[in-house]
């Protein structure tokens, strides 16, 4: 209760001090950090949050393939994230679609926002009425900020993680400089959700395909960046085995089965994993090496057996008769 009264008593001073009336239901509160950064090597997008907010992934972060991302945080104004791309999509830089974002927004002393470009433009704000500690900083194709966090040294620290990380690939780089950013302190209220996206820094005429290459969101969790490390891992190992499956039909089975470890190395519990490699394996000829894999599988869950059984019928598995037999003993 003491907490509801706070925040309603907070709300009433800024709305006394702007004179309008900017905080909306359908926008709210995003007290938190985040980093919008550019990959210099690949052209790849990101942005990067974490906050002690539910689902923070639904309001602060927007991003889209070849035009650039956009963190709109604090009291939150969504529509600073469609009308950002919007901007940039129409030729803007960064910074000159954050001054047309805040010119008429009189709500802007509590906004918060970073915006880069496909271009590596970055750009960013802290209203003046933020809650401390907040900040900013600008670097090589970044921009970080942060709001009601626990020290002054959230910034700097995200900052100097994402320098020094330019060997990883942009989505860990990102991840890396949010875990430097809880190090040093974080929200004060402390951990509950993040987001991770990342899109391609250049549209196609596929746009399925550009959006999004990653596309992770914590919404409710005590470890919010342990989780999205997790979901992360998950996804480059699933990426392995979708590499190996175009590695099939180019038939170049050596480099197939090479993704298919690497995927299976990094999640080993996975079933289905090992399950359509032992598929594969048997597609090729190899009944002996997938009957092995699959009799280990079906002692774990018995219904990949059913599974098997189903497959010659749709074209996935194509034995002989007798072949089959030895595949579902």
């Amino acid at each position: 209760m003491r907490n509801s009264i706070f925040l309603f008593v907070f709300l009433g001073l800024i709305f006394s001090r702007t004179h309008a009336q900017f905080f909306k239901k359908d926008n709210g509160l995003a007290h938190t950090f985040s980093i919008v950064a550019r990959d210099e090597k690949t052209g790849e997008i990101a942005v990067g949050v974490q906050s002690h907010w539910f689902s923070v992934g639904t309001s602060v972060s927007w991003a889209e393939a070849g035009v650039g991302a956009v963190a709109t945080q604090s009291f939150t104004n969504k529509s600073f994230g469609v009308r950002g791309l919007a901007l940039l999509k129409s030729g803007k830089t960064a910074h000159e679609a954050l001054d047309i974002l805040l010119s008429d927004d009189a709500g802007r002393e509590v906004r918060q926002v970073g915006i880069v470009d496909a271009k590596g433009n970055v750009a960013n704000f802290t209203g003046k009425n933020c809650v401390d500690f907040a900040g900013d900083l600008k670097g090589k194709n970044y921009a970080v900020q942060s709001n009601m966090m626990l020290t002054d040294a959230v910034p700097a620290a995200m900052a100097k993680s994402f320098e020094a990380n330019a060997q990883l690939p942009l989505a860990e780089r990102v991840l890396e400089a949010l875990k430097a950013a809880q190090k040093v302190g974080g929200d004060i209220r402390g951990k509950q959700s993040a987001v991770l996206l990342v899109v391609k820094g250049e549209a196609t005429d596929k746009p399925w395909d550009d959006n999004h290459l990653v596309d992770l969101r914590v919404d409710d969790h005590p470890e919010p960046l342990a989780e999205l490390q997790r979901l992360l891992t998950v996804q480059r190992a699933y990426d392995h085995m979708n590499n190996g499956d175009l590695a099939v039909e180019k038939n170049d089975m050596p480099l197939a089965m090479k993704e298919y470890g690497a995927a299976m190395k990094m999640f080993p519990g996975n079933l289905e994993m090992q399950y359509w490699t032992a598929i594969t394996l048997a597609n090729n000829g190899d009944i002996q090496k997938a009957a092995l894999m699959l009799k280990a599988i079906y002692a774990k869950e018995p219904n990949w057996r059913k599974m098997t059984q189903r497959l010659p019928k749709a074209g996935l598995l194509t034995v002989k008769e007798n072949e089959l037999k030895i595949l579902v003993q």
